[in-house]
């Protein structure tokens, strides 16, 4: 299998106006431009959002123009493509900010020296209302309106803001001025990267191509999300990283092999004990992050901490001000909040010395080692 024939079908769930068209595009001489839009709302990259920076890496090594969009002005609206609920409105600043990290985590994936940055905002900007009225010409409100979820959202007298109806335009004319030959995004995405098709189409007479991707599954099998901790972030470390692998449901580990490595299709293991292929997923996902000799430590951590029941050598030492445990575990920094603190303790995921944590009103009787979970760890020095 050829560096094209892994681009049209490793993680691709749909091709417009359809794979074979695009194929006879890329195996020509001529050079694309391509684009994948991101809206800095938020401060980190998962193993899901890397499954599209992979393959603007195949287009960068095939020679192809890639652009990697900061949508800094279209997150100034919120596209609620994937939200029943509008988005709150960010800030510049806090725009700004969301973004400062993503280019070094993307880099883990992306060859960034092969890429330009761009910012929607030097375009929009420049829009004139007269100039924001004659592309709206070019799409009707009832398509907008039929989407699934903006059709809830009105049947249920809830609100859909006017800014919210100009975002697939927005991001229409982002390939328009890029002049994009293949937009990329998630299935959710192909209502506002087709607004992009009918630009270039209508207004240069130009057939481009979009490329939806196959969703990754969060490690308990639902969409990956923050709240519901199923994460593998492109920041975490080593040691959590090979340790959230571990944990992955069996059924998902083809998917894992495929969406989130560099193994060809054809090498990918289709037989083995769930273990020993896991600890092969794990060791591969991050060495491609962050070297083989952290994957190699991060194999002889979990070895030593879960397979031995041994506690990490390596675990942060915290100082805390009181020994309640809610205290303990926020000033720790293994709770976010005291609610959560207690949603731990409640679900059975808290020991202290080896002893299971059982009630919220417990106090360390002195400093030791605190645990969460599987993977989270901290020596506990109390003042």
């Amino acid at each position: 299998m050829d560096h094209i024939d892994d681009f049209l079908t490793r993680g691709v769930a749909n091709i417009i106006p359809g794979k074979a068209e695009l194929e006879k595009v890329l195996r020509s001489d001529r050079k694309l431009n391509v684009y994948l839009g991101i809206d800095p709302t938020a401060t980190h990259i998962h193993l899901g959002h890397a499954v599209p920076l992979r393959k603007l890496q195949i287009l960068a090594d095939l020679g192809h123009h890639i652009h990697f969009l900061i949508g800094d002005f279209t997150a100034l609206i919120g596209d609620t493509s994937d939200k029943d609920t509008e988005r709150p409105v960010l800030t510049s600043a806090q725009i700004e900010a969301n973004f400062s990290s993503y280019k070094f985590q993307a880099s883990k994936v992306l060859d960034f020296s092969r890429v330009k940055v761009v910012h929607n905002s030097d375009w929009l900007k420049k829009l004139t209302f007269e100039d924001i009225i004659k592309l709206t010409r070019h799409f009707s409100l009832n398509d907008f309106i039929s989407r699934e979820l903006i059709k809830k959202r009105l049947s249920e007298g809830r609100s859909v803001s006017l800014p919210e109806v100009l975002y697939p335009v927005m991001q229409g004319y982002d390939s328009y001025f890029l002049d994009t030959d293949i937009q990329f995004g998630g299935t959710d995405q192909t209502f506002n990267m087709q607004a992009g098709r009918t630009l270039q189409k209508d207004l240069r007479n130009k057939e481009s191509f979009v490329i939806s991707n196959v969703f990754l599954e969060g490690t308990d099998g639902r969409k990956m999300s923050k709240s519901w901790g199923n994460a593998v972030w492109l920041d975490d470390s080593a040691n959590e990283i090979y340790g959230k692998i571990m944990s992955l449901k069996d059924e998902l580990i083809p998917q894992y092999f495929t969406l989130a490595t560099n193994i060809p299709l054809e090498k990918i293991p289709s037989e083995g004990h769930p273990m020993n292929l896991k600890k092969e997923l794990a060791f591969t996902i991050v060495s491609e992050l962050h070297g083989k000799e952290a994957a190699s430590g991060a194999q002889s951590n979990f070895e030593q901490t879960f397979q031995q029941n041994q506690t990490p050598s390596d675990i942060p030492s915290v100082t805390v001000s009181a020994p309640e445990i809610i205290t303990v575990l926020v000033e720790s920094g293994l709770a976010s909040s005291k609610s959560d603190a207690r949603r731990l303790i409640e679900q059975g995921g808290v020991s202290f010395e080896n002893q299971k944590v059982q009630t919220s009103s417990f106090n360390l009787p002195s400093s030791g080692t605190l645990q969460v979970g599987p993977r989270r760890f901290a020596r506990i020095n109390i003042k």
